[in-house]
């Protein structure tokens, strides 16, 4: 499908605004993506069109330009392994919501059991010198169109001139009694640059794979970090000769924080409070499954940092006991 798109400026002009918002539609009007400028450069853009099935961020960018998210499935470059087609950018899902999958809800991989997180309204989006929110409203459907959860999304993305800030503010309702699934296919995540990932047997030689992980407690590669619990998770490595890195925190209100984290090797790096029976390795167990009846709410909230250097050289545990604050 091709798309013909229509630009507009949100919130103010970007030749007064250090962040900007610019909708873009298609050939029918509807809205397809909203892209992000900083410092009148672009940085990512929300895809939330009809031909997503979750919304996604896409592509991230260093302050200095590198792109630290993989490209595929959205584009083809050299280098990028090619598993896992739902690992789009960076996204918030989950694939167990009352037995709907949520997380690998592909067209490709629909068999009667993916759901979608489809766009109900663009709220607001409001650029300034030194940040601008984003607020969308997305409905987490079954493959019957039933409504199981209403998604209240606030995203703040920061002007600086070292590091890129985005944080998530995330309020799920229950529209009926719905139950996160105990698995670990979720939750709030991202899909690194294959420079970025963790050097495997099986890694391409080109790029060259360099990253390594590191939380507070120290854990460097998957097999230390992978299921454990942490306030935040870093993951840094080389891309194109500059060394660059991305955290993510967890904020102390979540569920069960600090939380566990499905950050892997070959490059996805993710929060999810809910696989406890895969993380803790006790199968058969659903003691990492929540309830939320009918209009009860559950609020998620989290910070992730695009730096320079590794955690230690940006300061990412001071970042973090700030943001804590």
């Amino acid at each position: 499908m091709r798309w013909l798109a229509l630009f507009f400026v949100l919130g103010v002009s970007l030749a007064s605004a250090q962040v900007a918002f610019v909708k873009e539609t298609g050939a029918a009007g509807e809205l397809t993506a909203v892209k992000v400028t900083i410092n009148g450069k672009d940085f990512t853009r929300l895809y939330c069109g009809p031909e997503a099935n979750k919304p996604y961020l896409y592509p991230l960018r260093s302050a200095s330009g590198k792109i630290v998210t993989r490209r595929f499935p959205m584009e083809q470059v050299e280098g990028d392994t090619q598993d896992h087609p739902h690992h789009r950018g960076l996204w918030f899902s989950h694939g167990d919501v009352n037995g709907i999958d949520f997380w690998a809800n592909e067209a490709s991989q629909m068999k009667g059991k993916q759901g979608k997180i489809v766009l109900d309204q663009l709220v607001d989006a409001k650029g300034g010198k030194k940040s601008g929110e984003l607020r969308v409203i997305f409905r987490w459907v079954t493959p019957k169109i039933e409504q199981l959860l209403s998604e209240d999304r606030r995203m703040t993305f920061y002007s600086d001139a070292t590091n890129r800030v985005i944080d998530f503010d995330i309020r799920l309702t229950a529209l009926q009694d719905v139950v996160f699934g105990d698995t670990k296919e979720g939750t709030f995540s991202m899909r690194i640059a294959a420079g970025l990932e963790e050097p495997l047997p099986k890694s391409p030689a080109y790029p060259k794979r360099t990253g390594m992980m590191m939380s507070p407690a120290g854990c460097k590669f998957e097999k230390e970090c992978w299921g454990k619990q942490a306030n935040w998770m870093d993951y840094a490595g080389e891309l194109d000769g500059e060394k660059l890195g991305i955290a993510i925190f967890d904020n102390p209100g979540n569920l069960r924080h600090p939380t566990y984290w499905h950050a892997r090797g070959f490059g996805l790096f993710g929060a999810n409070p809910f696989g406890l029976h895969d993380f803790n390795n006790k199968p058969g167990t659903t003691e990492g499954s929540y309830k939320l009846a009918k209009g009860q709410e559950l609020r998620f909230r989290y910070r992730v940092v695009i730096h320079p250097g590794d955690a230690a050289s940006a300061g990412i545990a001071a970042m973090y006991d700030s943001y804590a604050k």
